[in-house]
């Protein structure tokens, strides 16, 4: 994420704010005023085991135990009476693999609210027809598996990728960048997105934030303690009309010991409606070394973005029903836009500790889903980091995943999504122990 030059590497209040991102702004006020190009990276891997998918216990090696691995180059360039130039290009990389995306632990397998007929409110007595439910159903959960994981498509500088101006006024950035909401959960979250005990890692499906969103332009300003940011991104979609536009600010207020945050991102979908919208309220308190942290989300979402296509998409695979096969697809596209809608509230404490190489952070988070599948799911653990040198760490994480009534999601680490258990309502248990190396 955003990287604060006027901190050293490896130093706790790096570690806070590179990753967390939201106060990037921070960096454009506070930054170097000598030129040059930076190359900096980090590589981050370890060993998962996680219980409870459909393959019982699965223990492989994975990139992201805390955070996920990249590389970049970020330049600046001091114009002068103020001004500045600056830009970023950061790009993931699978450490285990060497590849540019991955895949969840569980593969592509969807909840069995988004790929059983019945769940989805899809029920006729003919077995025809039930069956041709089933089989549309299967249809679309193959079209919505391959864009399950993280990069898919493969982008390299799929992280971050902006170029900016710095006055005395504030900056301005353009390009793909991280989102207003997002920024200020990651400020918030005692984890700062790091590892599977981060709040984020209870919603990773469908997911309750824009992380990034690409064509942005973004104005910064940070003084004197409060910091903020507004944001907009046309959508530049063929469409028109505000489709996959996107708008959000945040604001943030930091004092010695205390530190309060809100941050708001809305997205339209293809169509040009109001989607994904999140709103983020977040505080944290030091106590010398220790830190107390909380976040409270509210997460809307009645017209899911990309469900338009499908019901074009399965008349082929319907046209056996005849006259019935566009109503079926209509029906179908229907119930999955209905799955797909969000309304929940997301919880976040957590505390952590430092004392001299030692910091540990314990968690809670919850999730309440407030829609009819009630998919609500809460997790808790600890994560334990030592110091070797100001680049070096190792890592352990524990964490539980508590599923509730049709939730089964299973825990991932900050660099890869751990995806599905193997039924509604089950739990899941993650240990892990990594080593990361920043440079």
């Amino acid at each position: 994420m955003n990287h604060i030059y006027t901190y050293p590497l490896g130093s706790t209040a790096f570690r806070r704010v590179a990753l967390a991102s939201a106060l990037c702004y921070a960096s454009v006020a506070h930054a170097q005023t000598a030129n040059g190009v930076t190359l900096y990276g980090l590589v981050d891997v370890g060993v998962t085991h996680v219980s409870g998918l459909k393959a019982g216990s699965v223990t492989q090696i994975a990139s992201g135990i805390m955070e996920g691995s990249r590389w970049g180059i970020k330049g600046n360039e001091d114009l002068g009476g103020g001004y500045r130039g600056l830009f970023t290009l950061e790009a993931r990389v699978e450490a285990d693999t060497g590849g540019l995306s991955n895949k969840p632990i569980s593969g592509s397998q969807l909840s069995d609210r988004f790929s059983q007929a019945l769940l989805l409110g899809l029920t006729s007595p003919s077995p025809l027809l039930q069956g041709a439910y089933q089989s549309a159903v299967n249809g679309v959960d193959a079209l919505i598996a391959q864009q399950f994981g993280v990069n898919v498509s493969g982008n390299i500088f799929d992280r971050q990728a902006y170029l900016g101006l710095v006055t005395p006024y504030g900056a301005v950035l353009a390009g793909r960048q991280y989102t207003s909401a997002y920024e200020t959960f990651g400020t918030y979250d005692i984890m700062a997105t790091q590892s599977a005990l981060s709040a984020g890692q209870i919603v990773q499906f469908p997911a309750v934030f824009e992380i990034r969103n690409s064509n942005t332009l973004a104005y910064r300003i940070a003084k004197d303690g409060v910091s903020g940011s507004l944001m907009y991104a046309p959508g530049e979609s063929p469409q028109g009309g505000g489709a996959s536009s996107l708008k959000g600010f945040n604001a943030n207020y930091k004092m010695d010991t205390f530190s309060v945050g809100l941050g708001y991102t809305t997205k339209n979908n293809e169509l040009g409606e109001k989607s994904l919208t999140s709103t983020v309220l977040g505080a944290s308190m030091n106590f010398g070394a220790n830190t107390l942290s909380t976040v409270a989300a509210k997460i809307t979402d009645s017209n899911p973005n990309g469900l338009s296509i499908i019901s074009s998409a399965l008349l082929p695979q319907l046209a056996a029903l005849g006259p019935l096969a566009a109503p079926t697809a209509n029906l179908v596209q229907s119930k999955f836009i209905e799955v797909f809608k969000q309304n929940g509230t997301l919880l976040h404490v957590g505390y952590r500790m430092v004392s001299g190489a030692n910091t540990l952070s314990v968690a809670y988070n919850n999730y309440n889903d407030n829609r009819p599948n009630n998919a609500d799911v809460s997790s808790f653990g600890a994560a334990y980091t030592y110091t070797l040198s100001k680049r070096t760490d190792l890592n352990a994480v524990g964490v539980r995943f508590d599923n509730k009534n049709l939730s089964q999601v299973a825990p991932g680490g900050n660099g890869y999504l751990g995806g599905v258990t193997a039924s509604a309502g089950t739990g899941s248990t993650c240990l892990a122990l990594g080593i990361r190396h920043r440079f």
